[in-house]
């Protein structure tokens, strides 16, 4: 520090940082992510209806035996033979019922689609979710790397040991034949009430082949939250690769899962006994498309479905990875844990995300009244400031000396105003994660007029009260700016905030919302402390 306007200015520069980091993110999203996604979302549409008249291209495949691990040449030229063929009912050779779903078997032995029956999970017309496309790359399709032989595959149907599963009560077990010449090829299912199944897949030769989760579930992939692939492998770590990301083939060997996801629903298969070995390859429009290499043979398990965390959670503890909260997992994971055990008790998710938003509030109280002080501190002591600036004007080294002694005198912090406020950046951008990929708040109701915690606010009430009570907490919070731009920025900022709350998940705009109300209480009663501290000096 050289000098006093130094000092100040470094307490303002981190100040607007702090908020300008909030108003660029969420800005970024709106103004420049959402019309990306529409554009892309549109050309997908263009490439859909233009292969929907398109015949599966089998002849691209390998005419070479593919050993265990091919290369990225050779798996190019294997797994690029996807049918987009439309199924009709008439192609469904095995309907199988479960608690939750309804799964769709084709005569290829795919996942032909996956109805979700269970109340909650409506769309907006109110009819029951689909989880796929018929032009997409279904779930359990297999490609093999002999040429011949997958052209072969195309043209025989499976057989299927039942032509009704019900599986709603208890497991149930049905296989899957396909004869490719004198080769046999057979999916053994066991099909589980909550969903999801195991499966293993042998061929009567010991040929290589590739089965794929499918694309992922595209019902909800929007600007707000990733989609494409995730893996996680089997030191731990994740990888995500996003929708239109994949340049070229990659492949993984020790993984223990591969999901499929958009924002709310995923397909996943997982091995926690034996690992897997996966390739991800990109579509034409750069979409990644995973598939599991076998030799022979392969066993694994798979769920098609909501990411709801208990329901993951019940099938193995490592599949509730599968949620991806983004840079701030390692706080966002716990703190929908905590948010979970709030709602075992409360029993309503939007009370539990104001009863969360006043319990960190409690927590984070110490470093909030720190920062509040020292904002008080550092008014208080703006006319001796000013003096020192004054006095000291053409000698900047003694101007910081007396700057410094008088912060150390009455223990005021030039930073103590913003650090809380940078400290809670993480704190923030956790609870926006977890808002926003939570499934559990889908369709889950507030009060008279929110009907879903996971949709913006029909009558942009919340957004309103929030720029509400932001302009409120600000008009009560000492400022201690002296520059006339930077004010009037700082003046402009809850009508910024309000704009684009308009469209922010109701749950999110709720935790905002109450956040300002403590705030502005806790800063109320700091600045009363403070008038009687004042009054009682006089």
């Amino acid at each position: 520090m050289n000098n006093m306007n130094q000092d100040n200015g470094m307490q303002k520069r981190m100040l607007i940082m702090t908020l300008v980091v909030f108003v660029f993110f969420i800005a970024y999203e709106f103004l420049v992510l959402k019309p990306q996604q529409e554009e892309k979302l549109k050309q997908q549409e263009i490439a859909k209806q233009q292969n929907q008249n398109a015949a599966p291209d089998v002849a691209s495949t390998t005419d070479a035996m593919v050993q265990s691990a091919p290369n990225e040449a050779n798996m190019d030229k294997s797994i690029n033979a996807l049918s987009s063929k439309a199924v009709g009912k008439a192609d469904i050779i095995t309907t199988i019922k479960t608690a939750k779903s309804i799964i769709e078997i084709d005569k290829l032995g795919r996942v032909a689609q996956v109805t979700l029956t269970d109340r909650i999970y409506k769309d907006g017309e109110g009819h029951e979710i689909k989880l796929f496309d018929v032009d997409q790359l279904r779930p359990l399709e297999v490609r093999f790397a002999n040429a011949d032989i997958n052209n072969k595959a195309f043209q025989a149907n499976y057989t299927s040991t039942v032509s009704t599963v019900d599986a709603s009560k208890s497991a149930q077990k049905f296989v899957l034949t396909q004869n490719i010449d004198d080769l046999v090829l057979t999916k053994e299912f066991t099909v589980y009430p909550d969903g999801h199944y195991d499966l293993d897949v042998k061929s009567s030769k010991k040929e290589q082949f590739f089965i794929t989760n499918g694309f992922r579930p595209n019902v909800l992939a929007d600007m707000y939250a990733d989609h494409g692939v995730y893996v996680k492998l089997n030191d731990g770590t994740m990888e995500l690769t996003s929708d239109e990301d994949l340049d070229k083939v990659k492949s993984y060997t020790g993984i223990k899962f591969v999901s499929n996801f958009d924002r709310y629903y995923a397909t996943v298969i997982y091995n926690f006994e034996k690992s897997l070995q996966i390739s991800l390859m990109p579509d034409n429009s750069k979409n990644p498309q995973a598939f599991a290499h076998a030799l022979g043979e392969i066993s694994f398990s798979g769920y098609m479905g909501p990411k709801n965390f208990n329901d993951l959670k019940a099938l193995n503890p490592e599949l509730t990875d599968v949620i991806e909260y983004g840079w701030f997992t390692f706080i966002a994971k716990p703190m929908f844990t905590f948010l979970q055990f709030l709602h075992s008790y409360i029993g309503n998710w939007g009370w539990t995300i104001v009863f969360l938003t006043i319990i960190i509030k409690l927590v984070l109280y110490p470093l909030s009244y720190k920062g509040m002080v020292s904002m008080q501190k550092l008014k208080d002591l703006a006319p001796k400031m000013k003096e020192i600036q004054t006095k000291y004007k053409d000698d900047k080294q003694k101007q910081s000396m007396h700057m410094m002694e008088l912060y150390k005198k009455h223990g005021a912090n030039p930073m103590g105003g913003c650090l809380p406020l940078i400290l809670q950046i993480p704190v923030f951008f956790a609870i926006y994660r977890v808002l926003l990929n939570s499934i559990e708040l889908k369709g889950a109701e507030w009060i008279l007029w929110i009907h879903d915690l996971a949709e913006m606010d029909p009558y942009y009430v919340l957004p309103i009260l929030m720029g509400v009570s932001m302009f409120v907490q600000q008009k009560i919070t000492p400022n201690t700016m002296q520059d006339e731009t930077q004010k009037k920025i700082f003046q402009m900022l809850p009508i910024i905030f309000t704009f684009f709350f308009l469209w922010f998940p109701a749950g999110l705009t709720l935790y905002w919302f109450t956040n300002n109300l403590f705030t502005i209480a806790q800063q109320y009663s700091i600045n009363k402390i403070f008038e009687r501290q004042r009054a009682a000096k006089k």
